[in-house]
């Protein structure tokens, strides 16, 4: 099967307010609650939104720096004036979006991917939630209807269905297209019909969705029955036929870039699309028993199950690091007391209670962590560009590891990572928010320092 049409991504995150940004950075997972310790106990930013290639910092008095690449958003000077009470940063892969207390809307960066919005302004006012697909916006109005603006073939053009984006309360992101839930728990689809932009074939059964996921190229409705709807690229994940009998009482769904995880009410898990995103998982089904959380990295799902091990599938290398030895990808499923999970591109990082840290995956994206295993003790959080990992230590410093250029080296800033409160990525660069609401970056861009 051929490769995903697909463009690089940061970090996924699972992820879920705006499950794309999750993988410009839950995406998922996650970007919108990313804050820190000020002095005196202050929260200091009180949010964090990333591009591709830059960072959007809003503090807690309403005002935004932006650093990285000027063309992509990390050059918000031309705005800077009307960066004011501002309540929520949105971004997609090339442009931010700022919603002000006052409902009203100010954006910059790439023109062409939503960073110009001049030809919307006037609509956007009364402004609740934004949403975007790679280079296009769409935001909520308190009404319920719906303003789009960016580059119309990834749904920056909502035109031909105005009409039906009334009383609008969610709206879900491909790559290319959007998915919004009404009130009564119907769906509007727009943008490229190849990315799900066209529900048409499914319509009459979009009644009653709760809840929207997204690869990069389908989308999956959970209804209130607990029943799945899929549409989009078929390949990917926009075709459930298969599974379609076992998709029953759902309760979350997870997705790699074209694959689709379902956990179920009874902790089993069902899995559908491109076998190698993850969307064959016959070979562990009989361990996905009682599941509690499912994570994804670019091409790879990993379980947490109620007794806190791990089950993990997918297209990954088999390299498992960890301090006392260095085994199989089946020691991964040995492993006990595992508290959380991140992923980056093409590897996994599992928390475990007593502070120690496993990986696993591609050494060339963070999946082997031997080079710093002694330092990783003591780890309260860990975070993901696409190729690199950094952990936060107990007592505040920092622990890097991967592609250096995209994170995994942080010697040149190390210095400065004391008493560090939460880190933040990009898909090349890390930030660190310090106890005094400082910032230290470093990866792709180390002048953003």
């Amino acid at each position: 099967m051929a490769s995903p049409r697909v463009q690089p991504l940061p970090s996924p995150r699972a992820v879920v307010e705006a499950d794309v940004s999750t993988y410009v950075g839950d995406l998922t997972q996650r970007l919108q609650t990313a804050l820190a310790e000020g002095k005196g106990g202050d929260l200091v930013v009180s949010q964090v939104g990333a591009s591709v290639d830059a960072l959007a910092f809003l503090a807690l008095d309403g005002s935004v720096t932006a650093r990285g690449d000027a063309v992509l958003g990390g050059d918000s000077s031309a705005v800077r004036d009307r960066l004011k009470d501002v309540k929520h940063v949105q971004a997609n892969h090339k442009a931010f979006a700022a919603t002000l207390s006052d409902g009203s809307v100010v954006t910059w960066g790439d023109a062409a991917c939503g960073g110009d919005s001049s030809d919307a302004q006037h609509l956007l006012r009364g402004v609740q939630r934004i949403q975007a697909s790679f280079r296009a916006f769409a935001a909520i109005l308190t009404d319920g209807s719906v303003v789009a603006w960016g580059n119309a073939d990834y749904g920056g053009d909502c035109s031909a269905v105005q009409d039906q984006l009334k009383t609008v309360q969610k709206i879900q992101a491909t790559q290319n297209a959007f998915a919004a839930i009404r009130q009564d728990g119907s769906v509007v689809t727009w943008g490229d019909v190849d990315y799900g932009g066209d529900s048409s074939k499914v319509q009459e059964r979009l009644q009653q969705v709760r809840h929207i996921q997204s690869t990069h190229t389908a989308f999956a409705a959970i209804l209130d029955d607990g029943s799945v709807v899929t549409w989009g690229d078929a390949d990917y994940g926009g075709n459930s036929s298969s599974v379609q009998d076992r998709l029953k009482n759902v309760l979350h769904i997870q997705a790699t870039r074209a694959a689709f995880a379902a956990i179920l009410a009874d902790g089993s898990v069902v899995t559908w699309g491109d076998d190698q995103y993850g969307g064959d998982s016959s070979e562990v089904q009989g361990k996905l028993r009682d599941v509690k959380q499912v994570q994804a990295s670019a091409r790879s799902f990993a379980a947490i199950t109620g007794s806190r091990a791990v089950v993990t599938w997918g297209e990954m290398e088999p390299c498992l690091c960890f301090s006392d030895c260095a085994e199989d990808i089946g020691s991964i499923e040995r492993l006990s007391n595992v508290q959380a999970i991140q992923a980056s591109g093409g590897a996994f990082a599992a928390l475990r209670g007593d502070g120690s840290l496993v990986t696993w995956g591609d050494a060339d994206q963070g999946g082997d962590s031997t080079a710093v295993q002694k330092q990783l003790v003591d780890v309260v959080q860990i975070q993901a560009t696409d190729k690199a990992f950094a952990a936060i230590l107990k007592d505040g410093s920092v622990v890097t590891w991967g592609d250096a250029e995209q994170g995994g080296d942080s010697s040149m800033v190390q210095a400065q990572l004391k008493d560090v409160k939460h880190l933040q990525a990009s898909r090349k660069v890390f930030a660190a928010i310090l106890a005094d609401g400082s910032l230290v970056t470093w990866g792709a861009h180390a002048h953003w320092s």
